[in-house]
């Protein structure tokens, strides 16, 4: 099942609370991943897949965000 189809099946209040589970999660990579590059610990292997978790779930706000903000016809 694609993003959109799965949105299309909730409703807004349940994609609100989804909404802030996936900035907060967001917020958490990028504070690991700077924390990784920072001290140098971490191998590369794991922040590559640590950023591709979060431009995963960039891309689920994303689309979260086009869902519950109505089109404006200008």
């Amino acid at each position: 099942m694609n993003v959109q189809s799965d949105l299309a099946m909730k409703t807004d209040e349940v994609l609100r609370i989804e909404l802030e589970v996936f900035r907060r999660q967001h917020r958490d990579l990028d504070e690991a991943i700077s924390a990784l590059e920072e001290k140098g610990t971490g191998d590369q292997l794991t922040i590559r897949r640590l950023k591709k978790q979060k431009l995963l779930l960039k891309d689920k706000i994303s689309a979260i965000e086009d869902r519950l903000t109505p089109d404006i016809i200008a």
